[in-house]
């Protein structure tokens, strides 16, 4: 799983989520935002983890 450096809000954390999973970038936002005390450690946690993906030319 990669941090998406075209879609992203913060970090491409979510955007890159979505794309593993293949859902909207926005439907994995609204769940982090709906589960908001364990969803910002683990945002952090894979903010910090997640390698980048390239962009693409």
């Amino acid at each position: 799983m990669k941090r998406s450096v075209t879609n992203h809000s913060l970090h491409g954390v979510c955007a890159g989520m979505a794309h593993r999973v293949g859902l909207y970038p926005m439907a994995i936002r609204l769940l982090f935002i709906f589960t908001i005390p364990f969803s910002i450690f683990l945002y952090i946690l894979l903010a910090n983890t997640m390698e980048a993906d390239r962009p693409s030319l």
